[in-house]
């Protein structure tokens, strides 16, 4: 906690807060870390070249993504994998890249769900100390109880459909909970659109290495509107911030889930 109180303190005199909402598509990105680059190279200097070179300069400068989703991919992708150090520093950058603190707060919210209670838990505590920083109060925040969105009748037996045949009588509990709270109540909130829920969802799913669900929530993040482009451009960011290892093991999948698509 005193790491990441000195961190919140070194952004706050260092770097201006930026209007929520704006969106830097070609801006530089100063760091790839919340480290600076001076301590990074003083331990390699190796990764301080790849941090600039790579990062910063060449995986942030990529059109395929907007800055406003990379950022929000990345937030996902250190929630889903509990990695604290970078993600007040990703936290802030998503704010002034155009993300809305409704839409971190339902991220956080639904990645409760695809990563656990406790990385959650550990999200909210990095955020509620940016939010204080940046008086972002209560009504700036997403209802506990809004006005849900349709449920779309159709898909919904489909996937009631696909769960039984998963797990028959095996785990009813788990089947309950799927239902609701999960596709009934989470994925209808309002304050997150269907295509960034599914975004932040396959992004978890990579981020971890759990490719068995992936191809069902890849069809169904290409239905809410992500482009073919924008996901395999989410297996790139992986790479990087979850390892090449679960970027090969999402990208064969990707792959054929675009293949079943096209014919």
């Amino acid at each position: 906690m005193e790491l990441l109180a000195a961190t919140l303190a070194s952004l706050a005199l260092g770097t201006p807060a930026l209007a929520q909402g704006t969106a830097f598509m070609s801006t530089p990105l100063e760091t790839a870390s919340s480290l600076s680059a001076a301590d990074i190279q003083s331990v390699s200097p190796a990764l301080g070249r790849y941090a600039k070179e790579d990062v910063a300069d060449g995986l942030w400068q990529r059109p395929q993504l907007s800055r406003r989703d990379r950022s929000l991919v990345t937030v996902a992708i250190l929630i889903a994998r509990n990695q604290t150090l970078d993600l007040l520093h990703y936290i802030n950058l998503a704010l002034d890249s155009g993300v809305t603190p409704r839409e971190l707060s339902e991220t956080i919210t639904h990645l409760a769900f695809y990563a656990g209670w406790p990385n959650a838990m550990t999200a909210i505590a990095v955020t509620k100390d940016i939010f204080t920083q940046r008086k972002i109060g209560p009504d700036q925040l997403p209802a506990a109880s809004p006005q849900l969105m349709p449920l779309n009748e159709q898909a919904e037996a489909t996937r009631v459909a696909s769960v039984q045949r998963l797990l028959g009588t095996a785990a009813p509990g788990l089947d309950q909970y799927t239902t609701d709270p999960l596709f009934k109540d989470v994925w209808l909130r309002p304050d997150l659109s269907p295509r960034d829920r599914s975004l932040v969802t396959i992004t978890s799913l990579m981020a971890n290495g759990q490719v068995a669900q992936l191809a069902g929530h890849l069809n169904r993040a290409l239905d809410n509107g992500l482009t073919q482009e924008q996901a395999g451009e989410v297996v790139t960011q992986i790479a990087f911030y979850a390892g090449w290892p679960n970027a090969f093991s999402a990208g064969p999948v990707v792959a054929e889930v675009f293949k079943g698509r096209s014919n």
